[in-house]
């Protein structure tokens, strides 16, 4: 399998983006493309001691570079030379199996839904990270790619991570719930009212394991597998639980280190301690795919290291063998308006 690069995107690039990519080549077994400033790269390719491009490694030379600062609808046009936009080319060449980046989400995401394109009947494409849980993680669909939606938007949500939940998490049959202010049916805006009917329905033919609405609250203890929601909601909800989570790891750190006798508590409970870091850990996921685009796109985090590049491409090898988007495209007709609803306007 080989997964494209934009190696000049993110914080840290393109160092971080090479030495992920160097070390997905040794572990993972995959072949990488970089797409960036050749002599750049191979510039930190021999810091890192390599003089040759090895097996698997292989560089397309693109001058420049799409800044945060640049306009996100139009930067992918406007630097057509840039890494993130000859990456998306060769992706929908069919010249690599997914696309990685860790720069502009705006400009990924604009490029992605222009060059690659949707699914043919998808609305709006969806951003779907796995958030930490009670119950082992959850699918969080959408986290900010729309921030305005319609009951259709959140219909074709649901079903998009219903299918990445059963595919990659492994869960059959995943239960669906629709983030909201309260578990009653009545509850919510007319948005929440309207797609609450729709993935009613579409439970009731059998197509999702919808359990009704769910409060954030319930969603964090492992209430349901994918939560469903608007973009603007759901950046609120994971921008919630990144700073509590940063709050609550804080706060353990004060507290361990008070005196002698919290220190020594703390070296007997530091298996556990770790392991909870690692759980809030956004490097160890490493991105966030992008659903409902054609070929496979993972959106990394803009401050990655070299480990979560790593983890972003082993991803990606995993959204393009999962057959997601076969069973999207497979089922567009089931995530509709039912005939002679209003349509909802793009």
């Amino acid at each position: 399998m080989k997964i494209i690069i934009d190696a000049m995107g993110g914080d840290n690039a393109p160092r971080s983006n090479v030495e992920g990519a160097v070390e997905a080549v040794r572990e993972l077994g995959v072949e990488v493309v970089l797409v960036g400033r050749g002599y750049e790269l191979m510039e930190i390719l021999k810091e890192l001691g390599i003089d040759e491009l090895p097996p698997g490694l292989e560089i397309v030379h693109a001058d420049q570079v799409v800044d945060m600062e640049d306009n996100a609808a139009t930067a992918f046009k406007e630097k057509k030379d840039s890494s993130l936009t000859v990456g998306l080319n060769l992706l929908k060449e069919g010249k690599g199996d997914a696309f990685v980046s860790a720069g502009s989400t705006g400009a990924l995401l604009s490029g992605a839904t222009l060059v690659t394109k949707r699914i043919r009947g998808i609305r709006r494409a969806a951003l779907a990270p796995l958030v930490p849980t009670a119950g082992g993680g959850s699918i969080l669909i959408d986290c900010g790619a729309t921030a305005e939606c319609t009951p259709e938007y959140l219909l074709q949500f649901a079903f998009m991570g219903s299918y990445y939940a059963e595919h990659i998490l492994g869960r059959p049959e995943p239960r669906v719930g629709l983030l909201n202010i309260g578990a009653e049916e009545g509850k919510g805006t007319d948005l929440q009212k309207q797609a609450y009917a729709l993935l009613k329905a579409a439970e009731a033919e059998g197509r999702l394991h919808f359990t009704g609405n769910v409060e954030a609250r319930d969603a964090v203890l492992g209430a349901v597998d994918v939560i469903v929601c608007d973009g603007y909601s759901g950046n609120i909800f994971l921008k919630t639980l990144e700073g509590t989570a940063l709050y609550l790891s804080k706060q353990m750190k004060g507290m361990f280190k008070k005196n002698p006798l919290t220190k020594f508590a703390a070296l007997l409970v530091s298996g556990g301690i770790r392991d909870f870091k690692k759980l809030m850990d956004s490097r160890e996921v490493g991105g966030t795919a992008l659903i409902g685009i054609s070929k496979p796109v993972i959106k990394a985090h803009g401050s990655s290291d070299g480990y979560a590049i790593k983890n972003a491409i082993a991803q990606a090898q995993k959204f393009a063998a999962s057959g997601i988007i076969e069973s999207i495209t497979a089922n567009v007709e089931y995530m509709r308006l039912p005939t002679g609803a209003k349509t909802a306007e793009e």
